[in-house]
């Protein structure tokens, strides 16, 4: 059947920045889907607030629109393209939500725009809680009992009726925002207020509890004909009651018999038909364990989190296929991309077990409970293959980077187990281990844990054969050797047990010729042969694929890219878009790129995107294994954030070519004490800094060195225990503590440049030639992680003279290295006094933003020299400084962790970003506050509290608001100070004097935004519950003078009228230069010179 007629050009509305619940998973979805409607020859409109995404690069979609996820930019880009249709599966929640909106005022209508992919009926019966239970008893299934309430009065009238504990799940969120369990009356009251408030709708569903059944989801393709195709079953290790992003999963489904599993492929079709869906779609069931009574949970109408997971499990391209389908097509009518002959109606079949494990950072939340439940807080994901459940598990656990080799004995306290094992957490797997280990049999773990026997057999046959490896001598048989790695065993993880070196159990195992094979992702289980380029590597007899192990004269030399592991605070999806360039970037110059990552999630693992994946964990082993049967012509580690460099050492030693720069530069560059001496070396200032292993040495070099100092462990990713210390009685409470979470029991202890302007440069060197690609002013004060501080290109504030001096000393520094590839160098400045306080030697967490800033693909520049090429610095010698503004702002996950006090500091905490662009910094700003989710209505209350030594610097923005017509509740002292200035403000007292007012106005919606900046730990403690409180109520609460002075010039931009749309493709023509040369032909020449 022919596509859809009379369709030119197509609007996607991507997802936005990463967030809990939203991920980078929508950046591969989008990415894939935008290259097939541009293959289709339609023109694409997108929009997307996120610039660390590879679908806002300017040469994926025709017009792409770096602006906030609003009505307003939405309608007018709309206006202004006039697209066709509307495709709003593509985003997630954010997109469907937008869509709704759209379609309901008319707007849709008014430009002749037609949804496609789903209708707005299909998105309410899907999405609206009442409706998808009605729509589904209508067609004879199983729900949970239940009622859907909009007012607390209704509430309690549905708790009399079902009782407790109760499942309450708002309408229209993500991530399972606002939903939990209730088991107390009181949980019940304070969970429908939240959730209520968190739903667009203002509506709740609360369910009876079905805590402890089995989970399992489908991911259903279903074209316009009502041809169906399942692509994956997935089964949830972890019951009902934990979400499922929360949750471990594995596909294909394992304990559900041929019979069940029909029934539930039956009523996904059924209830696909019944919403009327082209495209993807996820169905989500639960399973009573004893009974088998079969329930329908709920249904997401879109491409979703599963989606990427059952993509990457089965190498179904689904967003790529959905996005066709949306378009008319039939499923027959599509190619199956990794076999070729047959169509997309083919539903996948796997000969392998795939595991995910969620990446959680508690750590970084202070005073957050490690318990899952019905909401969301996992930051990343993990995926492994193998031919067993366990393998899999092993490996998944080891590709987490926490320190774990596989189903490691974690110490847990005896007297914890039991509660570990029936209140879902984050290490419940360990939970697992030791109740065996303490003699408990499977029926009691089950009991209290409710994880399916199944599983835990195959846990338990884990800890039984590692018993079996601590009794057995070393070295063992050699059956004995094969049958540990046939279960996942690396040899890090025996050598362990054996109480021996590493690469003993390695050279054992390889004189026993045991070696790893490598096994091809094909979705037919060999039925067909695959053209695929998707690879893991197990322990097996037979070999999917012969790889090169000599190297041909006319073969294309080889390069493998290594990834940067799962998603977490301090390391995201901005290192994920710098692989993905690099990969382009090798191909681009003629050799074949090789990527190693084991992040579903993300476009680098999309296996078309690179000539080789390997979906493995990036560990020395299996890096190891992969290079010994690829024969590389070197390996890529600048790319990937800190988990590649932490392997650079081993592989370099182990005679693995590094391409870019050497281990000496990265040693001399992250070890303080070298990269002071430098420092010193070139003349370049540096705050002054000292090493302490004790309680004692600390004090006394704080002593030395002066206060204020930044206390932290060495060589920690974003800036986790970091601390801002200005007493020794500030130092004596955190040395303890900050000694404790030091892997090496040592600490940093550096001089805080106070009130300082914090600068960072990513620059690009081919060894001599060194390229500025992008020179950032802070807008917070020096003290805020980087990572968590808005930043500005061009900057702002800066003089001439001083932004010409930081250029010089950064390439200075990056010569002095012999940096060939990516560098970042951070700088604080004071009194025109420039310190340099920060050298990576790699790609850096900006690279994104300062190439959609600037409109240079700077990785692929960076790879360019990586490989061997000379920077052609006529074209790029000179800094780009664009004659628009672009702010980067960050967003962080408060509102799943209404505990945390959200007051900025040191450690860094968000967990995506936002951009924003306009003709002036005001504009850009308030664009950026917009698109991280900041909404202030106007007429608005906004509640002032600041120490002492801000109160006169915050008058005139104040004053500004007051003029805009925002009312003044503030602190006694405050309101004097303003009241002397003219602005009137109404008094309410603080928490330390007694008077618990302020809050009851922030809970009962009375206070639209919070200004609060605190200074010593004494009133930062003292205004904790303030803060605590607008995060409860999602109240934006600004916490620093730079950032309340942004927001109010921001504001009265905003005043002015609606803000201007403009496509990233017309911003960077006005600088007038092309991103970066094609090769020309001396691509394969440089790499061969340095293989």
């Amino acid at each position: 059947m022919p596509r859809l007629e009379g369709i030119r050009s197509v609007m996607v509305i991507g997802s936005g920045p990463i967030v809990i619940g939203q991920g980078c998973e929508f950046d591969y979805s989008g990415t894939q889907a935008i290259r097939a409607l541009r293959e289709e020859g339609l023109r694409v409109v997108l929009i997307n607030s996120n610039p660390a995404t590879i679908m806002t690069d300017p040469d994926m979609a025709d017009a792409t629109y770096i602006e906030p996820l609003t009505f307003d930019a939405c309608r007018a880009i709309i206006e202004k393209e006039r697209p066709d249709v509307l495709l709003p599966t593509l985003g997630g929640q954010t997109a469907l939500n937008l869509a709704m909106e759209l379609s309901d005022s008319g707007v849709l209508e008014e430009f002749g725009v037609k949804l496609i992919g789903v209708d707005l009926n299909a998105i309410r019966r899907a999405e609206d809680r009442s409706g998808f239970k009605a729509l589904c008893e209508e067609a004879g299934f199983d729900t949970p009992r239940s009622a859907v309430v909009q007012s607390m009065e209704e509430a309690m009238r549905a708790l009399e009726l079902l009782g407790l504990p109760a499942i309450i799940r708002p309408s229209f969120t993500l991530g399972g925002s606002g939903s939990g369990m209730a088991r107390t009356r009181d949980e019940f009251v304070r969970i429908v207020k939240t959730g209520l408030r968190k739903s667009p709708v203002h509506e709740v569903l609360i369910e009876e509890s079905i805590e402890g059944w089995k989970e399992f989801e489908l991911e259903i393709m279903r074209d316009r004909d009502g041809n169906h195709v399942v692509v994956c079953s997935i089964e949830n290790l972890d019951p009902m009651g934990v979400h499922t992003g929360d949750s471990i999963t594995v596909a294909p489904v394992q304990t559900l018999r041929d019979r069940e599993y029909q029934m539930m492929r039956d009523a996904s079709f059924k209830i696909m038909d019944e919403v009327g869906i082209w495209g993807g779609a996820n169905v989500q069931f639960a399973v009573e364990p004893s009974t088998g009574r079969m329930t329908v949970i709920e249904m997401n109408p879109r491409v979703s989190r599963s989606s990427a997971l059952a993509s990457k499990a089965t190498g179904y391209p689904i967003a790529k296929v959905a996005a066709r389908l949306a378009l008319g097509y039939t499923l027959a009518e599509l190619p199956n991309d990794i076999v070729g002959t047959i169509p997309a109606a083919f539903e996948p079949s796997l000969d392998y077990v795939v595991v995910k494990i969620p990446r959680w950072n508690f750590e970084k939340f202070s005073g957050v409970e490690d318990v899952l439940g019905s909401q969301m807080q996992s930051i990343g994901e993990v995926m492994a293959l193998g031919r067993t459940f366990n393998e899999a598990l092993q490996k998944a656990l080891r590709s987490l980077e926490s320190d774990w080799t596989g189903f490691d004995t974690v110490a847990l306290p005896a007297e914890d187990i039991e509660r570990m094992l029936s209140v879902p957490n984050s290490l419940r797997l360990f939970a697992v281990k030791a109740a065996y280990a303490a003699g408990m049999d499977t029926a009691r773990i089950h009991e209290l844990s409710r994880i399916d026997p199944w599983f835990l057999e195959n846990l338990r046959v884990l800890v039984d054969f590692e018993s079996r490896v601590r009794a057995e001598a070393f070295p063992p048989p050699r059956e004995f050797m094969r049958a540990a790695k046939r279960f996942g065993f690396c040899d890090r993880q025996l050598a362990t047990l054996w109480g021996v070196r590493e690469e003993e159990v390695t050279g054992a195992r390889e004189g026993m010729d045991i070696h790893p094979v490598v096994k091809m992702v094909d979705t037919c289980a060999g039925e067909f042969e695959a053209r695929t380029p998707y690879y893991y590597i197990v322990y097996d007899d037979e070999c999917d694929v012969e790889t090169d192990t000599r190297r041909s004269r006319n073969a294309k030399r080889k390069v493998v890219i290594l990834g940067s592991g799962p998603n977490r605070i301090g390391q995201g999806i901005e290192f994920d878009y710098c692989c993905v360039h690099a990969a382009m970037a090798v191909r681009e110059m003629g050799c074949e790129a090789i990527m190693v990552n084991c992040n579903p999630e993300t476009v680098s693992t999309d296996f078309d995107i690179s000539d080789r994946l390997y979906f493995e964990p990036v560990a020395f082993e299996h890096v190891m294994a992969i290079v010994r049967k690829e024969q590389p012509a070197g390996v890529i580690f600048q790319f990937g954030g800190q988990t590649p460099l932490k392997l650079l050492h081993r592989l370099a030693a182990a005679g693995v070519k590094v391409l870019g720069t050497g281990v000496e530069a990265v040693d001399q560059a992250e070890d303080r004490e070298r990269c002071h001496d430098l420092m010193n070396s070139l003349g370049i200032l540096h705050p002054p800094c000292a090493f302490a292993s004790s309680r004692e040495a600390a004090i006394r070099e704080a002593a030395r060195i002066g206060y204020p100092l930044l206390l932290r462990p060495p060589y920690v990713l974003g800036g986790r225990s970091m601390e801002l210390v200005r007493s020794e009685e500030e130092i004596m409470e955190s040395v303890d503590s900050a000694l404790r979470s030091s892997e090496s029991r040592a600490l940093m202890i550096d001089k805080f440049i106070e009130g300082a302007v914090e600068v960072d440069v990513d620059c690009v060197s081919d060894g001599e030639n060194v390229v500025i690609a992008g020179v950032m002013e802070h807008m917070e004060e020096a003290g805020i992680h980087s990572g968590d501080s808005s930043c500005v290109i061009p900057p702002l504030a800066l003089e001439e003279e001083i932004i010409a001096e930081v250029k010089n000393q950064t390439v200075r520094i990056a010569r002095a290295l012999h940096l060939v590839g990516m560098m970042n160098a951070q700088f604080a400045i004071k009194d025109n006094r420039i310190y340099c306080f920060e050298i990576n030697p790699r790609a850096s967490r900006t690279v994104p933003y300062v190439s959609k800033a600037t409109g240079v693909q700077w990785v692929k520049l960076a790879t360019r020299a990586v490989m061997g090429e000379k920077i052609d610095m006529a074209r790029y010698g000179e800094t780009i400084m664009p004659d628009y503004m672009s702010v980067k702002a960050p967003v962080f996950p408060f509102e799943k962790f209404p505990g945390v006090d959200s007051i900025l500091g040191p450690e860094m905490r968000s967990t995506g970003e936002v951009m924003g662009i306009g003709e002036t910094f005001d504009e850009a700003f308030i664009k950026a506050q917009l698109a991280a989710g900041y909404r202030l209505p106007r007429g608005a209350n906004v509640f002032i509290s600041v120490a002492n030594r801000f109160k006169r610097k915050v008058i005139f923005p104040v004053k500004a608001l007051r003029d805009m017509g925002f009312h003044i509740v503030a602190t006694p002292g405050m309101a004097k100070v303003l009241r002397s200035h003219g602005v009137p403000a109404r008094v309410v007292h603080k928490l330390s004097e007694g008077d618990h007012d302020i809050i009851d106005m922030i809970e009962n919606g009375d206070i639209h935004l919070v200004v609060n900046m605190a200074w010593s730990r004494k009133s930062v403690k003292d205004d904790k519950f303030i803060r605590l409180a607008a995060n409860k109520m999602k109240v934006q609460c600004i916490t620093t003078q730079a950032g309340f002075h942004a927001l109010v010039l921001g504001l009265q931009t905003l005043s002015g009228g609606p803000v201007h749309v403009e496509s990233i493709q017309n911003y960077n023509a006005r600088l007038g230069r092309p991103a970066v040369a094609e090769a020309a032909g001396g691509g394969a020449r440089a790499v061969s010179e340095v293989a």
